[in-house]
Formats: structure tokens, sequence, C-alpha cells
């Protein structure tokens, strides 16, 4: 299994549509690329974001990146839907630098490649979000999500 770091604004509906997608073996809410190494504090610059584990022989970064721009507006800095801020901007993030590069090249090949805002960084700090958004959606579905009902469900089983 690999890993791979996802964001796409809020992190209860992306780890809600992730969790659902093929090839994809386990994911937890989290924050990438802050400067804290704890939950506490005032916001330290981090991505909300997915651990995403998942199995290469299944689905690829270019997939998972497919994915994603079926959730965000690649184009939107730091806002999805109704939430705002720099902590809900887009972007992949791993310690792999395939994963990176593979990233970056869908990126290149797209037509729109010059307006597009999502980052593909090294991840370089990670810290597991409350145990109170893990699968936040499923014990709270009433709950504000930027993905429509039924694109979270598209690859539900």
């Amino acid at each position: 299994m690999e890993v791979v770091y996802i964001a796409g604004g809020c992190l209860w509906g992306v780890q809600a549509f992730i969790k659902t997608l093929p090839g994809v073996t386990c994911t937890e809410a989290g924050r990438a690329n802050g400067s804290g190494r704890t939950l506490e504090g005032d916001y330290d610059g981090y991505a909300e974001c997915v651990k995403t584990e998942f199995d290469p022989t299944v689905v690829t970064i270019k997939r998972l990146m497919e994915y994603l721009f079926e959730i965000i507006d690649p184009y939107s800095l730091n806002k999805q839907g109704a939430d705002i801020g720099e902590k809900y901007r887009t972007g992949i993030y791993s310690e792999n630098p395939e994963h990176l590069k593979e990233a970056k090249a869908f990126l290149r090949e797209r037509s729109d490649a010059d307006r597009i805002v999502v980052e593909v960084l090294p991840l370089t700090n990670y810290v597991r979000s409350a145990d109170e958004h893990q699968d936040r959606l499923a014990t709270c579905p009433a709950d504000y999500c930027h993905i429509p009902d039924a694109l979270l469900n598209k690859y539900k089983n």
C-alpha cells in the first residue's frame, strides 16, 4: 500500500468521498503541512486533508487526481463551497517524490493548467484530526458539506 494526503476543502466531505473510491484501503482526517505537532494553538498554516492509503495496482495518482477534480473547483484559491480560508486550499501532498511527479504531470497536461491553484508539495508535517472529525459525515450526516450528496455517493458500492 502507498499513502498520499489529499486536500479538497473541508475534510468531512473529502473523506466521505475518498473512502468510496476503488483501490482506497484506508482514510484518516488530518492536517497537512502546518508548523505545529498538535491540534492545540492558533492556526499554523495547515491544509485540511485526508490521509489516503491506496493500492497502486488498483488506482494511480493520476486517477486519484481525476477523482479530486470531480469534487473541487480547481480555480478557487482557499475556498471550496461556503468554506473560506487558507486551511481549505486544495492540494496533494506526499513523502513519495513519484507521487508528486505524477500529480504535477496530471496538472501540466490539462488545457486549463495555467488557471489551476491546486498545490502539489512534499508532505512536511501531518497531524491527525480529533476523533470527532473522523468520518464526520457518517456520524453527523446533516452537517454542511460542499460536495453534493449524489457526488459523495457516486462510487459507493
